[in-house]
């Protein structure tokens, strides 16, 4: 089954200090750059636009048609924004993707930023990966030492400046107004739209704001053409993609697909649930997504396939959950992850969040009360396209699609604690060894 796979993006992963320039290069590193800055920047746009490329961040949204936003006629400087404060639980494929090959992200961002006549060029990065954050820094000095960003880039007269900001710890502000409000030096909070980014984004100029994954396939589609990245994937979601499998699974990971595989296929390639057991739900994009059930397993993994079973595609983050898992305390626990990281901008996402989390606590101990689960499902639907940005529809997301496949063990909630029938410890991924046994000599 591995031939179902297309390492592009991560073909290079495996190298031998794959991070450093002249390893990146070897492979035909910057080759893209020096293709696209003797292109005209509108017909690098116009390359983008014809392969399909559309966001990888979760909404979809094709990237050349955005780029194409930004109007050309406005005085103001234009910038481009990387969203790279990946942080919803159970989503990894960029800080992988950065950290395996960072060069791939800063190439694409210099394609990217010349196509829309930026002069700047910012990435976002979760502050908490340092690591991450450490590595991109590096990458850029490369970058910069090598003549690929500042100024006169190759000899063409193309000035760009990158810079590596990192986030303070906000899950909020990888809602992209959010995180432009952040850079801003200001607190990470959703703005109203419009006006939109492309119009008046980072200091009310016009922006383009992509995810990680979105930038880093630009050098691929400049070097491999419009024809080829279309070639891949499916009529309406077009190209490769990294999925990410982690839960009850034998071998979980990155895995470079085109769109429209299946949880089935990526399965084979996996090694399937981990031995003995059965898949009894899972998400298709990360935990603010609709999870699904076993029943889907052979929906085609694009933004059309996910959302005819109504799921989104998401992040692609593929959580995988067998049948020693209780849904009620898994949607508690993302549950509770949304409560806490909501900025608190709006009464919906700010108050239901905490309502939700009380209800779901009260019947992961066995204690629900009659017209909880009504409850829960009202609640939801008064967060629902109520609140100021996504976060708040997210949070409803697998609260309402639990209730739907699984009501049954809502309704056993009324009498009987989650652990009890289905004890934490059955879930366990990863079991600890024994502790070594120890003498007491030295012990005074």
């Amino acid at each position: 089954m591995t031939d179902l796979l297309t390492p592009v993006l991560t073909a290079n992963w495996g190298d031998e200090r794959a991070w450093k320039l002249v390893n990146y290069e070897r492979v035909g590193g910057y080759s893209a750059l020096r293709k696209a800055l003797v292109m005209e920047p509108a017909d690098v746009v116009g390359v983008v636009k014809d392969s399909g490329l559309r966001g990888r961040g979760g909404a979809g949204f094709p990237t050349g048609m955005k780029w194409s936003f930004i109007p050309q006629d406005n005085p103001k400087p234009k910038y481009l924004v990387v969203n790279a404060d990946e942080s919803e639980p159970g989503t990894c494929k960029d800080m992988p993707l950065m950290m395996a090959s960072p060069h791939t992200l800063v190439e694409g961002v210099i394609i990217a930023a010349y196509a829309i006549r930026a002069a700047y060029a910012f990435i976002y990065v979760r502050g908490e990966v340092l690591h991450v954050v450490r590595r991109l820094q590096q990458a850029v000095r490369e970058a910069y030492s090598a003549g690929y960003a500042g100024r006169n880039i190759l000899g063409t007269g193309y000035d760009l400046e990158i810079v590596v900001h990192a986030g303070a710890g906000a899950y909020i502000c990888g809602e992209e107004t959010a995180l432009l409000d952040s850079l801003e030096g200001r607190r990470g909070q959703p703005r109203l739209r419009p006006p939109f980014p492309a119009v008046a984004g980072l200091y009310a100029s016009p922006t383009v704001i992509n995810n990680v994954e979105s930038i880093a396939s630009v050098p691929a589609i400049i070097n491999g053409g419009a024809d080829w990245f279309a070639s891949m994937g499916t009529e309406k979601s077009k190209g490769m993609t990294i999925y990410s499998l982690s839960g009850h699974v034998n071998s979980p990971g990155q895995f470079e697909a085109p769109l429209g595989i299946t949880l089935r296929q990526l399965l084979d390639v996996a090694g399937g649930i981990r031995d003995g057991h059965q898949l009894k739900f899972w998400t298709p994009g990360g935990s603010s997504t609709p999870l699904l059930t076993a029943e889907h397993l052979d929906i085609p993994l694009d933004y059309e396939g996910v959302a005819s079973v109504k799921s989104m595609l998401g992040t692609k983050a593929l959580q995988c959950f067998d049948e020693t898992t209780s849904v009620v305390r898994t949607v508690l626990r993302w549950t509770e992850f949304y409560k806490h990281e909501s900025c608190g901008k709006c009464t919906p996402c700010r108050e239901g969040t905490w309502w939700l989390v009380q209800i779901l606590k009260r019947m992961e101990a066995g204690h629900g009360e009659e017209g909880d689960i009504e409850k829960l499902l009202d609640l939801c639907d008064n967060i629902l396209g109520r609140s100021f940005c996504a976060l708040g529809d997210g949070a409803t997301s697998p609260i309402t699609s639990a209730i739907k496949f699984f009501r049954e063990e809502f309704e056993a909630a009324m009498h009987t604690p989650a652990w009890e029938l289905f004890p934490y410890e059955r879930s366990t991924i990863f079991v600890r060894e024994p502790a070594a046994a120890t003498t007491s000599a030295g012990a005074h």
